[in-house]
């Protein structure tokens, strides 16, 4: 999936992560803030770029501020982050097929 225009998806609230994807410069680059980065900042990196992988995205810069969310709320906001910035709307996301 192509990163045509920047795109936000999540809040900055307790529990949650705020994502932020923009086109990026022909690779992945993560920028990952994190109020538990010691405990959990390798594992919630390792999950926002499976989630791009299995979205097929190649480029991307994505801004990630975590506020202590599970693993199933980033994989969430970072598909709603992409399909944002694609221009996927509601009734073209791939309920059952991308989505894993």
């Amino acid at each position: 999936m192509q990163i045509e225009k920047p795109a936000m998806a999540g809040t900055l609230e307790s529990s949650d992560v705020q994502v932020t994807v923009e086109p990026g410069t022909g690779e992945i680059e993560v920028h990952l803030e994190s109020s538990v980065m010691n405990q959990y900042g390798r594992a919630i990196r390792q999950t926002v770029l499976e989630t791009l992988q299995r979205l097929d995205v190649t480029s991307a810069r994505v801004q990630v501020v975590d506020k202590g969310a599970l693993d199933c709320t980033i994989r969430a906001r970072v598909e709603c982050a992409v399909f944002r910035s694609a221009g996927v709307s509601d009734k073209n996301v791939p309920w059952g097929g991308v989505i894993q």
